[in-house]
């Protein structure tokens, strides 16, 4: 079977026995009893600003909690949703709404920042999912042909998402490993004067993604400095998808752009740079539950809240999401144990990977965030071409059955950077990639020394034309 460490859509397995554990102490979050009041009530419940009790829960001062993703019995996310809706326990259910549920995303979002930013439910827009929610950005703060800078290595989708229906063009702000892939001032100057005058595109903002993926680091407040003071000297907006802020698991500690926006408004005295800060957020990651399709915009612009709540018609969140989401991030004891936990696993499940990597001398990026790790293989290609990368991620998936994503694929400018995830599988599997992966190290440094093919264990099979499937 191929190991498949590589995906562009990263599932969360790594903890999501705990959230099974929750529903299963929990059934009435699912059930629809007590006289068919509650199904009545869920059932005709549907208008553009999403169920109170989902948009703000957890307590009324809008406690922060801090989610990390997966682990890893490495279950079918539809096995979940299956048992949930056919399990045997029924329990009287009744749905109040209002107050008690009233704090729910806001809350949570909060707590993943230590409580530094309380959300406005009021400026919360529910999407299905970050994917919907960049796109409806797009379509709010730019015409076609417009251009949005994004600082690579950035997630491949964004090439659907911002630009497939809206017409924007991505400009990239390139990064490189001379100083861990963080952004400069210079190189948003390059990007920026790149599209204005060379592309003659109108550049209506940046776009980054914090904590990154495929890096899996957060930015330092120096960087979002940095950012900030860029968009307010070119009078552009600012997107963050923060939809991997629950996955921070070591130092430095996550900080969001809202943050860094409040403090810059308190400085100097105005709102205008606050209307062009905007947030996008998902539980997919978080909570590991990508099927729920449960996602956010939040802005301070009253006009961007107001557009973007009209085109989320065009992908609601549907209220039995909303209700079942609503009760479990209303559980302070098991949000609480639930970030605890599940922040202890990803920091000992990356550890497993990179020290495993390291034996065999292989080098990754120092990371503290994210589902994944971005490693360094140079050492392994034939020259420093993007070509030599493809030949080496071709010979990764079909000779030695390891799946990863190549560096190129993320529009990164160095040759020879991948992607591995390492949450979408259990320890026994991750043992298993190593183990690969050690005797494809073994084999090339045999080619380089006697200048021979090197010979894998999968190598006599034939090539799949899909490179997920059975090998």
């Amino acid at each position: 079977m191929c190991i498949d460490p590589g995906k562009w859509f990263i599932f969360a397995q790594l903890s999501l026995d705990l959230v099974e554990s929750w529903l299963e102490r929990n059934p009435e979050a699912t059930e629809f009893t007590n006289g068919g009041t509650t199904f009545r009530d869920i059932a005709l419940f549907q208008d553009y600003h999403g169920l109170p009790a989902f948009k703000n829960a957890a307590s009324t001062n809008y406690i922060n909690c801090n989610f990390t993703d997966q682990l890893g019995l490495f279950l079918l996310f539809l096995d979940l949703y299956f048992d949930l809706i056919t399990a045997n326990h029924r329990s009287g259910l009744t749905y109040k709404g209002s107050c008690l549920a009233v704090q729910a995303l806001a809350g949570f979002m909060s707590r993943i920042r230590e409580n530094k930013v309380s959300f406005d439910p009021d400026k919360l827009v529910l999407t299905a999912g970050t994917t919907s929610a960049n796109e409806i950005l797009m379509f709010c703060l730019a015409e076609p042909g417009d251009a949005f800078l994004v600082p690579t290595p950035y997630y491949p989708g964004f090439d659907r998402d911002l630009k497939w229906r809206t017409g924007v063009e991505i400009i990239p702000i390139h990064r490189s490993s001379s100083n861990g892939f963080k952004i400069t001032e210079s190189a948003m100057e390059e990007a920026f004067d790149h599209a204005q005058n060379q592309l003659n595109r109108t550049v209506k903002g940046l776009l980054i993604t914090n904590p990154s993926n495929p890096l899996g680091t957060t930015m330092t407040r120096h960087e979002l400095s940095q950012i900030i003071h860029f968009a307010n000297a070119k009078n552009v907006h600012v997107i963050s998808d923060e939809i991997y802020s629950g996955t921070v698991f070591d130092s430095p500690s996550f900080v969001s752009i809202v943050d860094l926006a409040l403090q810059h408004e308190n400085s100097h005295n105005g709102d205008d740079l606050s209307s062009r800060i905007h947030m996008v957020y998902s539980l997919s990651k978080d909570l590991g539950l990508p099927g729920f399709r449960a996602g956010a915009i939040y802005s301070n612009n009253e006009a961007v809240v107001s557009a973007a709540t009209k085109m989320s018609s065009f992908g609601l969140v549907s209220s039995q999401t909303q209700h079942l989401l609503s009760s479990m991030l209303s559980d302070e004891k098991f949000v609480q144990k639930y970030l605890s936990e599940n922040r202890t696993r990803i920091k000992t499940r990356k550890q497993m990977l990179v020290s495993g990597l390291k034996d065999l001398g292989i080098e990754c990026l120092n990371s503290n965030a994210g589902l994944f790790c971005w490693v360094n293989m140079r050492k392994f290609l034939k020259s420093n071409t993007f070509e030599a990368e493809m030949e080496l991620w071709r010979r990764l998936i079909y000779e030695v059955g390891w799946n990863v994503s190549p560096g190129s694929s993320f529009h990164c400018v160095e040759p020879g950077w991948f992607r591995m995830c390492f949450a979408n599988m259990d320890e026994r599997t991750l043992a298993v990639a190593m183990r690969r992966i050690g005797v494809f190290v073994d084999a090339m440094r045999a080619e380089r020394i006697k200048g021979t093919k090197p010979q894998f264990g999968l190598r006599g099979r034939k090539k799949s034309a899909c490179p997920c499937s059975v090998l």
